[in-house]
């Protein structure tokens, strides 16, 4: 048997419902937070599609070492059970290795478990080592981020222009934006990749909360993603993103955020943050008619 080609599986319980790891799993923002398998290894994503027929495109970078290019083509998407995709490793524009990935996702009581399948193709060389201590150390990761991660969804019967608009939009997002009785006193606003929010939520006993989002992403009527700051220029208590996804005449909107640490998250499961984030979708359905 050839030595270049081999098959590996991994598995991986998980302690958070299988629909957050999913999200975990997919959702770009939350990918560029487990995706490095060592403190040492930064990831930079150059583009990011998770749909079928999409793909997704980062270089590894090593300090002394040639950069890694990886492109990961996904090829089936079921929803909280099976992912597939196939991904191309090269250096130095030569291809290194070839694989498919086929990931599968069980609900186990109020956990989860994942199973990873990978047949790997190597091309220069055997990648198989190389392979099972960068997944071994991602799925870690990956499990680590999902167990801090609070996915807040919501069905709104409006279209995701109309969504889209009232979300990204300086004037309306701080008519809706927060829970029920809150209200927000703007310091700045630019909605754009690389803008930022900087403002302060006021609650109704008159508490200021202040808050700062920095935007790494904004895809029209797709995504946003962003780190969400204690105050202006404080530390980061998250990584959050907003997907937004035509269904029929409505909009599935997903609000996701990955905590920096478990305390973060404890503290905000604690303060019943998973209601208050819940409340925040219904103002602004609301907003736009649909509540």
């Amino acid at each position: 048997m050839n030595d270049r080609f081999a098959t590996l599986r991994f598995e991986r319980r998980v302690a958070a419902p299988v629909s957050t790891l999913w999200q975990a799993w997919t959702a770009p923002a939350a990918r560029s937070v487990w995706a490095a398998p060592a403190p040492s290894v930064t990831v930079e994503f150059l583009a990011a599609d998770t749909r079928v027929g999409g793909r997704e495109v980062s270089l590894c970078r090593v300090e002394g070492q040639p950069e890694i290019r990886c492109e990961c083509g996904w090829l089936a998407l079921q929803p909280a059970m099976r992912s597939v995709n196939y991904e191309l490793i090269s250096s130095e524009g030569e291809t290194q290795s070839a694989a498919l990935v086929t990931a599968d996702f069980v609900s186990e009581g109020e956990g989860s478990r994942l199973v990873v399948t990978v047949q790997l193709s190597s091309q220069v060389g055997d990648m198989e080592t190389g392979y099972r201590q960068g997944f071994d150390a991602g799925l870690d990761n990956l499990a680590g981020v999902a167990e801090r991660t609070m996915i807040l969804p919501r069905v709104i019967r409006a279209p995701r222009q109309v969504v889209w608009g009232a979300w990204m939009n300086p004037d309306t997002l701080p008519q809706w934006w927060g829970p029920d009785g809150f209200s927000c006193r703007t310091k700045r606003i630019d909605l754009r990749t690389g803008g930022e929010w900087v403002f302060d939520m006021i609650a109704p006993d008159g508490t200021v909360f202040p808050n700062h989002h920095l935007y790494h992403e904004v895809l029209a009527e797709d995504r946003i993603s962003y780190a969400l700051l204690w105050g202006e220029n404080g530390p980061k208590h998250a990584d959050a993103w907003a997907l937004f996804e035509e269904v029929d005449a409505t909009t599935r909107v997903t609000l996701g955020m990955v905590f920096s640490t478990a305390a973060e998250f404890r503290n905000a499961k604690g303060f019943g943050a998973e209601e208050l984030g819940l409340q925040t979708l219904g103002k602004l359905a609301r907003f736009v008619g649909a509540g």
